[in-house]
């Protein structure tokens, strides 16, 4: 099945399947299956996709950092911890410590791509948190059907992932 990238349709499709992708979540942690099979069938798809020519995530998600990525980062950027503190990170409405966002998003995003990619912050570097993230994939689906709806990795999963299973879209 070829990959779905177009994102205008990401998004209207993904927003569509937001309750099927919701049964879908708990259709998983209802039933017991090989992890394996999930992985394999993420790994494919990100095989398939060099997601550093989208960028969506960078556009709509907010970026929590820790204290390791601020050492990373502003070494990489050659500033002390406390001036990257103060030029690139701001609080989220929830108060965790996240990367500036301008009007794009992310103010390291330069078109669809990350201006530190090198010294990107860890949860970047894991995103989509399909393959590296902790606990099980299906432990972390209620993450999978938001980043349905922007992230075509997610998106293509999911759908491939449906088709691993018993899962009927109803």
């Amino acid at each position: 099945m070829p990959l779905i990238t177009d994102l205008v349709q990401i998004k209207r499709l993904g927003d569509k399947k937001r309750d099927e992708n919701g049964r879908f979540r708990v259709y998983l942690k209802r039933h017991v299956f090989v992890e394996r099979q999930f992985r394999k069938a993420a790994q494919e798809v990100e095989d398939e996709m060099d997601c550093r020519t989208c960028g969506e995530c960078c556009r709509v998600s907010e970026v929590e950092i820790v204290e390791r990525d601020v050492d990373k980062m502003s070494r990489f950027l050659g500033i002390s911890q406390k001036k990257f503190l103060e030029q690139h990170t701001m609080q989220s409405e929830d108060g965790e410590l996240i990367l500036k966002r301008g009007p794009g998003g992310c103010e390291f995003l330069l078109r669809n791509e990350c201006t530190i990619y090198e010294a990107r912050p860890g949860n970047c570097e894991k995103f989509p948190h399909l393959l590296k993230g902790s606990a099980s994939i299906t432990a972390r689906m209620w993450q999978f059907v938001d980043r349905a709806t922007y992230c075509p990795i997610v998106y293509n999963w999911m759908e491939r992932a449906k088709g691993l299973t018993k899962f009927k879209a109803k």
